[in-house]
């Protein structure tokens, strides 16, 4: 897991770049959808559902887009069927990279994220080639210059966490995917704020990346997320803080 708080500052940065896009809207917006969809309209008996308005309300979506995507997902008001593809392949100097999809086209799909890899230094495999390395996990990340080290430990452990990391000036705090409520609520309630609180895919081993694999490598993430159709990318690379610092 190391190095994986660096990855989600990159993309927490990324991601204010793709609301200025206007691009963040419409991903959230199909999250919305499909949570709906599958799980129902109701926030309280939808954890996925739960999870895609709080990160919609993170990024200032307007609460009336909000319950449109809901209505959408339900059937109550007409919108696209959407469906969810994995993809995975590799990257530069064979960094695993699994790519998230909700598509209502396959083919423009598969088609913008094999010329992602291609055009990227990687190459698009098959179904199961890198999902092996990833373990869907509770994940939250906390600047040490905010929180008190032994009362986040035991606050975490009480409620349900696995492991508590440090990781140069933040603590990383990892649990089951299914204690990701009872986590935010402890440290809601014991008053310890989390820069990055979600359910994700955590890399099992990582590749250390020097500063020309890490320039390529961010490259093809960026070119993939640049797709409507790509919600999430994931992959195992760890990315020194000299490398990160030349990356700014």
């Amino acid at each position: 897991m190391a190095g994986h708080s660096k990855w989600a500052n990159i993309k927490h940065r990324k991601g204010a770049q793709d609301a200025e896009r206007g691009k963040i809207f419409t991903k959230l917006n199909r999250e919305i959808m499909v949570s709906a969809k599958m799980g129902g309209g109701d926030v309280e008996s939808n954890p996925r559902l739960r999870q895609a308005i709080a990160k919609a309300k993170s990024a200032n979506m307007p609460m009336q887009n909000i319950e449109r995507a809901i209505k959408k997902g339900t059937g109550d008001l007409e919108g696209v069927n959407y469906e969810e593809i994995l993809y995975e392949g590799y990257g530069p100097a064979g960094v695993a990279v699994l790519v998230e999809t909700l598509t209502d086209n396959r083919n423009r799909t598969v088609s913008d994220v094999r010329s992602a890899f291609t055009k990227n230094n990687g190459n698009l495999g098959e179904a199961g080639c890198v999902s092996w390395i990833f373990q869907m996990s509770s994940y939250f990340v906390f600047s040490k210059e905010e929180v008190e080290g032994d009362l986040l430990v035991e606050v975490a452990l009480e409620a349900g966490a696995e492991d508590i990391n440090e990781e140069g000036s933040e603590y990383e705090v990892t649990g089951p995917p299914d204690k990701i409520d009872a986590l935010k609520d402890a440290f809601a309630a014991a008053g310890l704020q989390y820069q990055v609180g979600e359910v994700t895919m955590l890399p099992q081993n990582v590749i250390k990346l020097d500063d020309k694999q890490a320039q390529q490598t961010l490259k093809l993430v960026e070119a993939l997320e640049d797709s409507d159709d790509v919600q999430k990318v994931f992959a195992n690379f760890d990315i020194s803080d000299d490398v990160m610092e030349n990356l700014r």
